[in-house]
C-alpha cells in the first residue's frame, strides 16, 4: 500500500550480494590458491600502471594535479544525493491522521484524530488472541484518504474466512467508535512463526 520501490529493492540487494559473494570468493581463492594470487599480482600492477598514467595525462598545466579529482568528488557528490532520494522514498506513504474533518457545529473547528488511536486499539484488540501468531497494523494515504492495513498471522488450523471476519467486526466497531468508515486491507499471511508456533494451552 505505500511507495516504497521494492522491485529496485530488490534489484539493489541482488547486486550487493552477488558483489559481495564475488568479493569473498575471490578472497578466498587469494588466499588459497598460489597462482591466483599472482595473477592478481600482476593484473592490479597493470591497472594501477594505467590509472597512474591516466592522472599523468590530465594534469592541468604547469599543476602537478589531475581536473580527474573534480570528475571523482562531483560523482561522488551525485551518488550521495541518489543514495538520500533512495532512502528518503522507504516507507514513503504513510499517514498520521485518521480523520480530519471540519466540524460546522455551534462552535466550528477541526475533528483531528491520529492514526496511532486505531492502530493502538486495533493492535490491543488482537494482541492476546491464542489463534495468531503476531498481528501488525498501519495506516497509509492512498489517493488522499487514509487506510488501514491490518496484516495477521494465524497459527496452524485457523479458518482464513472466519478470522477474516472477525478482524472485519473489529473494524466496524472502530468505525462506530470514530464516526467514520476507513478503507482496510485485510492481509493473513503466514510465516515461521505461524507454521512452527504452538497456542499457549491453559489445563
Amino acid at each position: 500500500m505505500n511507495n516504497t520501490p521494492r522491485i529496485l529493492n530488490r534489484i539493489l540487494i541482488g547486486v550487493l550480494g552477488i558483489t559481495l559473494l564475488a568479493i569473498g570468493l575471490l578472497l578466498i581463492l587469494l588466499a588459497g590458491v598460489p597462482a591466483v594470487g599472482t595473477w592478481w599480482r600482476e593484473w592490479s600492477a597493470g591497472v594501477w600502471g594505467t590509472v597512474r598514467g591516466l592522472f599523468d595525462r590530465t594534469r592541468f598545466p604547469g599543476q602537478p594535479e589531475s581536473w580527474l579529482w573534480i570528475l571523482i568528488v562531483l560523482l561522488l557528490a551525485v551518488v550521495i544525493a541518489v543514495m538520500v532520494a533512495w532512502v528518503a522514498q522507504q516507507g514513503k506513504g504513510r499517514a498520521n491522521l485518521l480523520v480530519a474533518e471540519e466540524d460546522p457545529g455551534e462552535v466550528p473547528g477541526d475533528v483531528r484524530i491520529g492514526s496511532g488511536v486505531a492502530e493502538q486499539a486495533l493492535r490491543a484488540a488482537l494482541a492476546d488472541r491464542p489463534d495468531l501468531a503476531g498481528a501488525t497494523v498501519a495506516t497509509y494515504e492512498i489517493r488522499g484518504e487514509p487506510a488501514l492495513k491490518i496484516r495477521v498471522q494465524p497459527r496452524q488450523g485457523v479458518a482464513p474466512h472466519t478470522l477474516a471476519a472477525e478482524v472485519s467486526a473489529l473494524v466496524e466497531a472502530l468505525d462506530a467508535v470514530i464516526g467514520k468508515r476507513t478503507p482496510v486491507l485485510i492481509h493473513i499471511g503466514s510465516g515461521a512463526r505461524s507454521r512452527f508456533g504452538r497456542a499457549e494451552r491453559v489445563r
